[in-house]
């Protein structure tokens, strides 16, 4: 039960994850708002549902979700002793920041997250300081300016209460990640991401300095969340089929940026249908062929991989490609040598991830990293090792020496 929101001020929504989610009156009505309603309008996983069918859950539905494990989260921290540094309006506006720490997501969930583009975070903290969503966070009990601090770590604070939460919000064991794994899992119908929420928040303990921390006895509960996102990552976020998917949705986004087509406000404000509304605009243009990328996408023809090779990060040639713009000119110098046009061939490069974890292990007095846990820095980097993959993927096909000239370039 939230210990500062009375039975009758609350609402149930109800989740398939998390069952009965009881939103503050304030916080429910915003639920309605333009920008919350925005994220019912962008899927959690962005193209992945032409791979996994089911998943096709939004990013207002994970939202709530967020919120109902931060709340569980608090009533449990406060109990052990966090009540004595945290204040009735602290702890709403990080209820606040926990619904809405999303609200600048971009469409296609991480296809645009290479771009020249203000950072979801960002984005999230100017919604909650303008109307309606400033006065919703106030009739909580919140302030919108610690809520915006909160989701923002840009955002210069310096007193405890706002950093504590801060980390709360953003760690191995936060909500956000809580809730994402065990709804992707649940939606794509496979099991690895699925957490023991229950025994990860009976092994918490909080600290005022770090957010919450742990005893050793507890290193399962950090080596499961580290070993599920790896999973997931390897089955899910990182499917080969949703990769291609993702670099299609970046490169015609891009080339619509670079020519002045497509403003960066205007996507900040974009949903799933609007982003192609707003690309169709120019479809079918001699200057824009790349909106052939978008479509697809959107009809799910998606490009063939021609070349799969492990990113090296001692290859020169592998770093360059991480660069958008370079990747586009390598793109084009390929697709020319393969006599196809630049727009019929897509590199995707995976963004750099981590699977580190700083929480700090009481008894044993050292982070996680340097704990007894198995999970060593060198089986850490072995993960990304595994899944960093250069994929080269066409639209039509290429003649049998394709793999050779590519290789020239990658």
């Amino acid at each position: 039960m939230l210990q500062d929101a009375p039975a009758e001020n609350r609402n149930a929504v109800r989740d398939p994850l998390w069952k009965h989610v009881y939103v503050d009156d304030a916080l429910s009505e915003a639920l309605l708002s333009a920008p919350f309603m925005r994220l019912t309008r962008i899927l959690q996983l962005g193209p992945t549902h032409l791979v996994y069918p089911g998943a096709t859950h939004t990013r207002a539905a994970h939202s709530i979700g967020v919120y109902s494990v931060a709340c569980r989260l608090l009533d449990v921290l406060r109990a052990r002793g966090a009540d004595s540094w945290t204040t009735p309006c602290g702890c709403a506006s990080f209820r606040a920041a926990a619904l809405f720490h999303d609200l600048g997501h971009f469409p296609y969930t991480h296809s645009l997250k290479e771009l020249p583009l203000a950072s979801h975070e960002s984005l999230s903290a100017e919604a909650v300081l303008r109307e309606p969503l400033c006065t919703h966070i106030r009739r909580s009990g919140g302030a919108p300016e610690q809520t915006a601090a909160i989701i923002d770590a840009a955002i210069a604070a310096d007193d405890t209460e706002t950093l504590f939460f801060r980390r709360l919000l953003s760690g191995v064991l936060d909500p956000d990640k809580i809730d994402y794994l065990n709804r992707d899992a649940y939606f794509c119908g496979v099991p690895y991401g699925i957490q023991d929420t229950d025994y990860i928040f009976a092994q918490l303990l909080p600290d005022r300095d770090k957010g919450v921390v742990l005893e050793s006895a507890a290193l399962s509960a950090v080596e499961n969340v580290l070993f599920s996102k790896y999973l997931m990552y390897r089955s899910v976020y990182w499917h080969r089929q949703v990769r291609v998917a993702t670099a299609l949705m970046k490169k015609a986004v891009f080339a619509a940026l670079e020519r002045g087509l497509l403003r960066a406000e205007q996507l900040y404000n974009a949903d799933d249908y609007a982003i192609h509304a707003l690309l169709a605009r120019h479809g079918g243009s001699a200057a824009f062929p790349e909106y052939g990328c978008a479509q697809a996408v959107q009809s799910g023809r998606l490009y063939h991989i021609i070349y799969e090779v492990p990113f090296d990060d001692g290859n020169s040639r592998h770093r360059i490609l991480e660069h958008m713009r370079e990747r586009t000119e390598a793109e084009a110098r390929i697709a020319e040598r393969l006599g196809i046009a630049p727009h019929q061939l897509v590199i995707d490069v995976p963004e750099r991830i981590s699977f580190e974890s700083s929480l700090w292990i009481c008894d044993e007095g050292v982070s996680f990293a340097e704990s007894s846990t198995v999970f060593s820095s060198e089986t850490v980097a072995s993960f990304t090792g595994t899944l960093r993959k250069i994929r080269c993927a066409a639209a039509v096909p290429v003649g049998k020496d394709s793999k050779t000239v590519i290789a020239d370039f990658i």
